[in-house]
């Protein structure tokens, strides 16, 4: 797999198989059971009368707009989306999509190198973009990175890539 700016002239979003099933099951809900249950919080608060002093409609027209503000994210998101295909293989190098294996000085971590839409720092999902993400790619199991931590400099030990 090539590595390709996430800033380039096409407007490309980098998503896993999986990053793009969650986006389209998001705005399979949003658009269906958040959008139709707003639309009802609004036609309750519209029937108590007096729109200019109603709290409950303000509150549903708000959350009306940002429902609406993230179903055009996700829309343009799918519509720049590039699955990026997982790495496999004894000699794979760090790309998105790729499963790495660190270890440091006092510790061994994991993580999945994503783009930028599926961060998830509780499920060890990182940016390619991410400073720990840049120094990564290209590099395969063996390799030794130093990364510049407010802490002062890690160095880390790829230990697997899949």
């Amino acid at each position: 797999m090539r590595y390709i700016n996430m800033k380039n002239e096409n407007n490309e979003v980098f998503v896993t198989k999986e990053g793009l099933k969650n986006l389209k099951d998001e705005l399979f809900d949003l658009t269906g059971v958040q959008r139709t249950k707003i639309l009802e919080d609004i036609k309750a608060a519209r029937a108590l009368g007096d729109l200019s002093e109603n709290g409950m409609y303000s509150a549903a027209k708000d959350k009306q707009s940002f429902l609406e503000g993230r179903i055009r994210e996700i829309e343009s998101i799918l519509k720049n989306a590039v699955v990026i295909e997982k790495n496999t293989g004894k000699d794979a190098k760090i790309d998105l999509g790729s499963h790495v294996t660190l270890e440091t000085q006092k510790l061994k971590v994991s993580y999945s190198i994503v783009g930028v839409e599926e961060v998830n720092f509780s499920e060890n999902k990182i940016s390619h973009e991410s400073p720990l993400g840049k120094a990564l790619i290209g590099k395969s199991a063996g390799d030794i990175i130093e990364i510049e931590a407010p802490m002062g400099a890690v160095r880390y030990k790829v230990l697997e890539v899949k």
